[in-house]
């Protein structure tokens, strides 16, 4: 899957080529300002009566759609691209040919739209849970729509204790790098959406919540017990630099890193 964000600076009214057209995409208006914007298969002037804040749209590949607007001043949208072989083996997920070949042309879903801007803020992220983050949201978007029913297997409660077991220390060995909810899941041998579903469940937290949780412990853990400074703690446990370590970690615990370890010391 590979995702575009696009912004686009509109005067009076126009129809263009919406790109991608070899690609099944799904593509999500993020930001409209002023007048309409709409999708259409022809180019033609669409009737916009019942026109669609922050609208999506789905086109399978082959499928030509136009883009119309009219005293838009500002579009901003993500479109993302699909290959449903790769991403079908990659989150071992059956997709529904019905559903992967068939278009819907505007609808509006308020998950699918926060997902889909969630993900335009964290592609550029450095931070490694952010590989964790971003594949959850992807098996998110792709389950809801596009997947077939599930198994019963898949509508089963939490992980066995095993399967969690396995997992996490899977996770503890190879702090601080980053992992792929792919490898996670097949380490079980379930598919990426049921195993975000089972593992927030048993854990209560998501796998990229629960793996930047050990990462701000272990950096506890140093703040308190070592001499280092913080630009080493970072690298240690995973972050870009001092001030993406900071900037984190005073988000989840409420305090900035020095402030933290003088506190632990008294």
């Amino acid at each position: 899957m590979a995702l575009d964000v696009t912004g686009y600076r509109c005067q009076g009214e126009g129809v263009h080529l919406l790109p991608h057209r070899d690609k099944a995409r799904l593509t999500v208006v993020l930001e409209e300002s002023g007048g309409v914007c709409q999708p259409c298969p022809r180019p033609g002037k669409p009737d916009v009566s019942d026109h669609i804040p922050r609208h999506i749209h789905f086109a399978p590949a082959g499928m030509e759609m136009w883009g119309y607007s009219k005293s838009v001043r500002r579009v901003i949208d993500a479109t993302l691209t699909f290959d449903f072989a790769l991403l079908g083996a990659h989150l071992s997920t059956d997709f529904a040919a019905h559903r992967i070949d068939s278009p819907l042309p505007r609808f509006s879903n308020d998950r699918i739209w926060n997902l889909t801007r969630l993900l335009t803020e964290a592609i550029d992220n450095p931070d490694p849970s952010m590989q964790l983050y971003g594949d959850g949201i992807i098996a998110a978007i792709t389950s809801q729509l596009f997947a077939g029913p599930r198994s019963a297997a898949c509508k089963a409660g939490g992980l066995a204790p095993w399967q969690l077991r396995r997992v996490t220390e899977y996770m503890e060995e190879t702090f601080p790098e980053r992992v792929e909810l792919g490898t996670l899941s097949s380490l079980i041998n379930v598919s990426q959406s049921h195993f975000c579903r089972a593992f927030k469940i048993s854990t209560g937290m998501a796998p990229y919540r629960w793996q930047l949780d050990v990462r701000i412990r272990r950096a506890q853990a140093m703040l308190a017990n070592s001499g280092d400074a913080l630009g080493e703690i970072a690298l240690a446990t995973g972050f870009a630099d001092a001030v993406h370590f900071g900037r984190i970690f005073r988000k989840h615990v409420g305090v900035a890193p020095g402030a933290w370890r003088i506190d632990a010391r008294r």
